[in-house]
């Protein structure tokens, strides 16, 4: 029996109604066996300032002790402004300080980008790959995971109501499993 590969989810929206965490909570649901995604939180974290380094706050304390011991990552986030929302840019600046410390490196990772509009996040979607790639998180390169239309993605009970979103997102996670045991660390 193959081991159970544990995915720590990172939710780049902190709106109380978030599609992104909707669509993280409809993947833990639909993840393949062996597979478990756990969200790991990120608005409680303060901003990032190098002179906290030596003296983390409990809460930067704490989301890198989640972080760590995952076998994986899986960023879902709208795009704010083109690019990456702040506090999940802040949550990786966290996640990989200090320098030589980064609870990411190595990781294979995984990103998926939600929006109500038609282009589905694509330039958020991008500048995290950038990011990814400096922290030395192997990010699968495809399916590349772009979904528009999120205002019409669910139901009341927050299940994906469209069929061809949630064959593709079962594609992407039957990928992404495969994708974590190419590249997840050796078990000790």
């Amino acid at each position: 029996m193959a081991q159970t590969r544990n995915v720590a989810v990172l939710v780049g929206s902190l709106r109380k109604d978030s599609l992104n965490r909707k669509l993280a909570l409809a993947l833990a649901a639909m993840a393949p066996e062996g597979l478990r995604l756990q969200i790991v939180e990120i608005g409680a974290l303060p901003l990032y300032n190098a002179d906290d380094e030596a003296n983390p706050a409990p809460a930067v304390t704490t989301f890198k002790q989640q972080i760590k011991p995952a076998d994986a990552l899986l960023f879902i986030t709208p795009e704010y402004n083109r690019s990456v929302p702040g506090v999940l840019k802040n949550a990786i600046d966290h996640a990989s300080r200090p320098y030589g410390q980064s609870v990411l490196s190595g990781k294979p990772g995984a990103v998926i980008t939600l929006s109500p509009g038609a282009i589905g996040g694509f330039g958020a979607n991008h500048h995290l790959r950038q990011s990814l790639v400096f922290l030395d998180v192997p990010v699968l390169q495809q399916p590349e995971a772009y979904i528009g239309g999120a205002g019409e993605l669910f139901d009341e009970l927050g299940a994906i109501k469209k069929s061809d979103t949630q064959a593709f997102l079962q594609k992407f996670l039957g990928a992404f499993a495969g994708w974590i045991e190419r590249n997840a660390a050796p078990a000790a």
